[in-house]
């Protein structure tokens, strides 16, 4: 069933009203119900995604994942990708790419990450996931509460920019998510073990001291803590550089 921008808003306040306090499952499943076919998950194969990856399996194993390659990833994500997709059983994960314009037109020495983080998130992550998800009324993420920032006050459900956003892990902390991977055998991200808790592009991410925030090593001595997909934003801030998206 497919919903117009105008019942989208009202759905998202009543399937949070609805679910803020149930299990990720629930979640899910109450995603995949409202919106069938027109529901995906964006997902980083990072160091917690394997736990809604495999949720997502059990439910829907061909939704379509959404993965942004951004042509700065460590080689062990691309790797872990890989390896659990397959292991999964997922049969439509989808590898968004930056358009090979706008690196050459924005990018073209591959260096913008050193003088404007938020330029180059803009080109290979955000304008390439905006294009993906055209045609979806509602996605999926992994974003928890306990990640801190502005994910302190994350809605289970919500609405942004026109869709219908679903975060089910939102009231999930580091111990729910550990008995997870534990539970069902899921393998870690390789990265985890030699101290990346949040992993993105390698310029971008550094391992974090004992203590130190999840998210601490992302744009480390910078005030950016988010990429900028979930930064809500009017219709016309993201466009394309070199082409239609």
């Amino acid at each position: 069933m497919a919903f117009d921008q105008l019942e989208r808003p009202q759905i998202a306040l009543r399937l949070d009203a609805e679910l803020r306090h149930a299990h990720p499952v629930t979640v899910l499943e109450s995603a995949v119900e409202t919106f069938g076919d027109k529901l995906a998950l964006v997902s980083s194969f990072g160091a917690e995604s394997a736990v809604l990856l495999h949720m997502v399996s059990r439910i829907k194993p061909d939704m379509p994942i959404m993965f942004l390659d951004t042509g700065m990833l460590f080689g062990q994500t691309l790797d872990y990708r890989r390896n659990l997709a397959a292991k999964l059983g997922l049969t439509d994960v989808r590898d968004l790419r930056p358009l090979y314009t706008d690196l050459a037109t924005v990018d073209p020495k591959a260096n913008l990450w050193q003088t404007d983080t938020d330029a180059c998130c803009n080109i290979r992550k955000v304008i390439p996931l905006d294009s993906a998800l055209k045609g979806f009324d509602g996605w999926i993420t992994g974003r928890k509460r306990f990640h801190g920032g502005d994910r302190l006050s994350l809605p289970v459900v919500e609405q942004a920019d026109g869709q219908v956003k679903f975060n089910p892990l939102a009231n999930w902390g580091k111990t729910e998510l550990d008995a997870y991977m534990a539970e069902h055998d899921l393998p870690a991200h390789p990265l985890v073990a030699q101290g990346f808790p949040s992993i993105g592009c390698w310029p971008c991410t550094k391992a974090v001291e004992e203590g130190e925030d999840v998210r601490a090593g992302r744009w480390a001595g910078s005030e950016k803590t988010e990429c900028g997909i979930h930064v809500a934003r009017a219709p016309d801030a993201v466009t394309n550089v070199g082409g239609d998206i």
